[in-house]
């Protein structure tokens, strides 16, 4: 049973990959399609959700919600360091471009990070 549940949810996020893949060949530059497929992913191949998250950081240093969840990402593979640097960049953009909430957030799982270290 446990199988078949697994399977299930697989087929779902792989259907769902799909439909994002098929966004992406319209319009390949828009963030919000990469950064869904970079949470998708983040289920099932986290190296391909870090690939997308860091196009996302590459290339659209403005798109704020990539922040915190590929310094969770990093976090979780044990790559201190560069979750440290994003949650610092993230910080720096959110308050440079005044999304309070946010970089509210940001701080917040920026602390947690520091207290869980």
């Amino acid at each position: 049973m446990r199988f078949f549940l697994f399977c299930c949810k697989l087929n779902l996020y792989m259907d769902r990959i799909e439909k994002l893949h098929q966004f992406l060949n319209i319009e390949p530059n828009d963030p919000f399609t990469l950064y869904c497929l970079a949470m998708e992913y983040e289920n099932i191949d986290i190296k391909k959700s870090i690939f997308y998250y860091q196009k996302l950081l590459n290339e659209h240093e403005s798109y704020t919600g990539t922040y915190y969840h590929s310094a969770k990402i990093f976090n979780l593979i044990g790559e201190k360091e560069e979750a440290e640097r994003i949650y610092k960049k993230g910080i720096e953009i959110t308050l440079k471009l005044r999304k309070t909430k946010n970089h509210q957030e940001l701080q917040r799982a920026y602390q947690a990070f520091l207290n869980d270290e």
